[in-house]
């Protein structure tokens, strides 16, 4: 299929309220972020640089919300315009199917699906990186996690490893007073590394200022009270500390952080289940955009008929988007709750609401 001047012609009628739509909806959301920002510096002294900062960096996770919701409205209006002044109705008596008439739309949807998934997993985790930084460095001025780090690892021969720390230096990427002690297959331990701190650079752990005890088969304890540095393989890197230790939400993640924390299996039964399900919701959502393009079609040719106001276009695409999402919700608790058709899960509000738009379109096609 070759771009035409009707495909031109299609995109134009879209682009603008599309713009419209992603300036009205990130409005609202960034209102309610400026009142956050109000707290941060009235209430919490933060600087007002990084108060902007936290505004700025937190923008892009709401761009991944509101492009489908835009996409929605901004169809919405264009159809209707369409619709409205007869326009549809003479394309199809030069000889165009409806379905070519809406195909450049359709088009939209599916390369916007990726461009938000690309924001999502790309963009939006390095944005929640450099708020957390912020929030904990600058605002709240926290140099550790406070609480106590625990990783479980198998070891290469048999047995596993764990280790525990106090606390974890973010600016450092270093674990602080660390306790290694290491297993055999019948869960004896037969190794103790107590170190002031364990350090990450070049891909690697070392251990500073280590005293090392190791429990021999014949009982006899061989010890090394004093080790200037040595290399462990403790199981996860810094970044995933952080992510699970600092926030534990994997929405903040890409699911290429989501996995590495699951294949480390340091979660519990729920958490594993709420990190399962969230990957795969991950690569779902995305597609929404696709999904609400093609719903709205249909309800742009009908709404224009009682009213072609652009407020009646607003209201009908929040009214879209809040079934969406409560459906959406609902199956986010399904897939937790039978993780082993999680993926299904994830998939059936784009299911559902395609199956919608495709017998709604259709209908359309044949008026």
């Amino acid at each position: 299929m070759k771009f035409t001047i009707l495909d031109r012609y299609m995109l134009s009628e879209l682009a603008g309220p599309f713009v419209f739509g992603l300036a009205a909806f990130m409005l609202i959301f960034a209102a309610t972020e400026l009142i956050n920002i109000a707290r941060l510096v009235s209430a919490e002294h933060a600087p007002v640089w990084a108060a902007f900062m936290v505004f700025a960096w937190s923008l892009p996770g709401y761009v991944v919300l509101v492009i489908p919701m835009a996409l929605l409205l901004g169809t919405l209006l264009a159809v209707q315009r369409l619709s409205g002044e007869s326009e549809i109705t003479a394309m199809k008596c030069s000889g165009i199917t409806f379905t070519r008439i809406v195909a450049p739309l359709l088009a939209v949807g599916i390369v916007m699906s990726f461009v938000t998934y690309f924001i999502q997993e790309k963009v939006v985790p390095y944005a929640n990186d450099q708020l957390t930084e912020i929030e904990n460095g600058v605002i709240n001025h926290v140099s550790a996690f406070n609480r106590d780090l625990t990783v479980s690892a198998p070891l290469p021969g048999g047995g596993r490893q764990v280790t525990i720390a106090t606390a974890y230096e973010p600016h450092s990427r270093a674990l602080l007073h660390v306790t290694l002690i290491q297993y055999d297959n019948h869960n004896v331990p037969r190794q103790i590394v107590f170190a002031d701190r364990a350090e990450f650079t070049a891909d690697k752990w070392t251990l500073q200022n280590a005293s090392v005890y190791r429990f021999n088969p014949d009982g006899t304890t061989l010890a090394e009270p004093s080790v200037p540095q040595q290399e462990v393989e403790i199981g996860e890197k810094p970044t995933d500390l952080m992510k699970r230790m600092s926030n534990d939400d994997p929405e903040n993640m890409s699911r290429a952080e989501i996995a590495e924390i699951v294949r480390t299996g340091q979660l519990t039964e729920a958490e594993y289940r709420k990190y399962v399900a969230t990957y795969q919701e991950k690569l779902a959502r995305p597609f929404a955009c696709f999904v609400f393009i093609l719903i709205a079609i249909p309800f742009g040719l009908r709404a224009i008929r009682t009213s072609g106001s652009t407020s009646l276009g607003f209201g009908l695409s929040l009214a879209i988007v809040f079934v969406y999402y409560v459906v959406m919700t609902i199956c986010s608790f399904g897939a937790q709750a039978l993780i082993q058709f999680a993926p299904l899960w994830a998939w059936a509000p784009n299911i559902l609401f395609t199956v919608i738009g495709l017998i709604r379109l259709r209908r359309a096609a044949l008026v």
